[in-house]
């Protein structure tokens, strides 16, 4: 969830065999069950826009974000299942296994993983950073209601407002696709580590293939836009959910991308069938 300035897009890259995941540049899936259910303004783009490069993407994320913030938690139970908590712990293991003792949690929105981290690291500084300042005020709240110590503060992923070699280990789980600009978010996730620190990244890549992947894009598709829309009042940020997952990268393209930004080691693997994937890489 960062404002960038973005330099030219990177192509949206296709899934293979499975060209109904690809989606044009006005966010629709080109797929016999039609397109994306969205809102659209007038010039028919959805909004916020998808993708990369986009320099509206920014302040229209955070615009979104701070629109829903009240009700992001409940949805955020009710659209994935309570699945998302497993993920998460999985993520948080990785993070701490170095026994890192300052960590900083980046689009760390309600502070979700934040004070994951917090708990299973109760010897480590942990930081949230958001751009979003209506859900850090949800974050703070739901911190201070469990007796958790963190520090949440807003700032821009892809110009962290920390000095470099500041943490030994960033975080950020599914918030990634909504930079406007991921390679200049990775790199500053570089420069922020110290040598030896880790990243791990946590988001949704665009759906699997076979009998699972076209169920979950049905339920992506049409489900979370219907839910979201009715219980948040804001059906086109639920929209805007299906449609950047699609734009974003495929699992082994966002590998390159965090090697190119200077990491090494990376690896990831995916969870449940390929619904999430996390992503790990160290600082040399």
């Amino acid at each position: 969830m960062r404002e960038a300035v973005p330099e030219p897009p990177h192509p949206v890259r296709p899934v293979p065999d499975d060209r109904s995941t690809v989606p044009d540049d006005r966010g629709t899936v080109p797929d016999d069950r039609g397109p994306v259910p969205d809102d659209r303004d007038a010039s028919g783009r959805v909004a916020p826009p998808v993708g990369e490069g986009d320099p509206r993407k920014g302040s229209e994320v955070r615009a979104m974000f701070d629109a829903i913030a009240p009700r992001y938690d409940l949805l955020n139970a009710v659209l994935s299942l309570g699945i998302d908590r497993g993920w998460r712990r999985q993520a948080v293991a990785a993070a701490l296994a170095k026994r890192p003792s300052d960590v900083l949690d980046v689009a760390t929105g309600t502070a979700d993983l934040a004070i994951a981290l917090r708990r299973a690291g109760p010897d480590a500084r942990v930081v949230g950073v958001d751009f979003a300042e209506a859900m850090l005020d949800v974050g703070r709240a739901k911190a201070a209601r469990r007796g958790v110590d963190v520090t949440l503060e807003v700032g821009d992923g892809t110009a962290l407002p920390y000095p470099d070699a500041s943490f030994d280990a960033v975080t950020i789980a599914y918030g990634l696709r909504n930079f406007a600009d991921v390679d200049a978010g990775l790199r500053e996730f570089r420069r922020v580590l110290r040598p030896g620190g880790r990243l791990v990244v946590l988001e949704f890549p665009p759906p699997p293939r076979g009998a699972f992947g076209r169920l979950f894009r049905f339920y992506f598709l049409r489900v979370v836009p219907l839910l979201g829309g009715l219980i948040s009042g804001r059906r086109s940020a639920y929209a805007y959910l299906p449609a950047s997952v699609l734009a974003f990268p495929t699992p082994d393209a966002l590998a390159e991308r965090l090697r190119g930004a200077g990491f090494q080691n990376v690896t990831y693997h995916l969870q449940t069938f390929g619904v999430s994937a996390l992503h790990q890489g160290d600082v040399p």
